[in-house]
């Protein structure tokens, strides 16, 4: 499939069943509860996702995803996912009759982080060009994390805030349940679906067809594994939940964390070699590189463009660097031996418009710009 082809079956497939995905999730919320119930735990539900939204846009800095694919993938939790996860369990409910604690800890976990991962399959498939690698992954991973647990977190929170058996009702019930999922955590979904997105980015990345197949069982195994045990803990115990917690969770995230944030460096070394590259193959000239790799020379560069030519020159620049990273990546991935489909004719695509660019260019330091002697 070619990539215009794949790109539009993608966007239509995706479209089309979050759509339905909202008209569900939509029909769910109205009728599981009034409509102050509904204000308080859609208000105390978006209070963390800016802050979770912040910190997987700052792993993805040096290569940024398309918004709308980001965009996209919040959609697909928030909506497809919910009601995908929520129609399969209900079917579970009615032929198997599972146990409380099977329901929590095996059915869900699997429903759950299938529905989720779907996405990110769909992505591998149709728009293959787009993952680089197991940030890139992760970030779609915890898009879609921020997205399900949002619309998730509306049903727990109106419903406590209704009250039932175990709650008294009203806004401290719903605010004792958002300190819960809320402060203490609000990364579970995201850090889940996390391990089935660093398996489809190892998927990319290799030449060994075993590995293709086996890192994308082995991040789900790992996601539903995660889940149950997270699950499974909080049907027990209040003792056995904090154990969970202190013992498994934040160990478990931490480590998470660092590896994100490895990658993320990893990727900014990576780009230094890869245009490193290029410039010797004549693609850019060499002095530009350092004004294309580390963030804070980026901004930089930025703002001397903006401060010499206003917003034409700002706004040059910022295509000239996103043509430049999207080529550093691609070469990087021909480099490696795992160059995707059509990379030649797209990589040569960078290079000629970032030739048509070069000429308007304003650098740091040089009166005409870097490219323009």
């Amino acid at each position: 499939m070619n990539r215009r082809r794949g790109t539009t079956a993608f966007t239509i497939v995706v479209t089309s069943v979050t759509a339905i995905g909202a008209l569900i999730m939509a029909v769910v919320l109205i009728l599981s509860g009034a409509p102050t119930a509904l204000v308080v735990g859609a208000v105390l539900a978006a209070l963390p996702v800016g802050p979770l939204l912040w910190c997987f846009l700052w792993l993805d800095r040096y290569e940024p995803e398309p918004r709308h694919l980001l965009a996209m993938a919040l959609g697909w939790g928030a909506f497809v996912a919910t009601s995908g996860a929520l129609i399969l369990q209900l079917i579970d409910q009615g032929v198997f009759a599972p146990s409380e604690l099977v329901a929590a800890s095996v059915v869900a976990p699997v429903t759950e982080e299938a529905a989720k991962g779907a996405f990110i399959l769909l992505l591998f498939w149709f728009r293959r060009h787009e993952l680089d690698g197991v940030l890139d992954g992760i970030v779609y991973a915890g898009m879609i994390g921020i997205g399900f647990a949002f619309s998730e977190n509306i049903l727990y929170l109106s419903s406590a805030y209704v009250g039932d058996e175990d709650l008294a009702g009203g806004f401290g019930s719903a605010v004792t349940v958002f300190v819960l999922r809320g402060i203490f955590s609000p990364f579970a979904h995201p850090f889940f679906t996390a391990f089935t997105g660093i398996g489809i980015g190892l998927a990319v990345t290799t030449r060994r067809s075993d590995i293709r197949i086996l890192a994308p069982l082995v991040g789900f195994g790992l996601a539903v594994l995660s889940h149950g045990l997270w699950n499974g803990s909080l049907s027990g115990d209040a003792r056995y939940a904090l154990l969970a917690y202190v013992g498994l969770m934040v160990p478990a995230f931490s480590m998470m964390v660092g590896f994100a944030i490895w990658a993320s460096k990893r990727e900014g070394a990576m780009l230094t070699t890869a245009l490193g590259d290029c410039a010797q193959r004549g693609f850019l000239p060499s002095a530009e590189v350092p004004w294309l790799v580390r963030i804070p020379a980026r901004r930089a560069a930025r703002r001397v463009a903006k401060q010499r030519g206003g917003g034409t020159a700002l706004a040059v620049m910022k295509e000239y660097q996103a043509e430049a990273v999207e080529l550093g990546f691609l070469h990087a991935r021909y480099l490696r031996g795992t160059a995707p489909i059509g990379f030649a004719a797209a990589g040569q695509a960078h290079v000629d418009r970032m030739a048509q660019l070069r000429p308007y260019l304003l650098w740091p330091g040089s009166p005409g710009g870097l490219g323009n002697g």
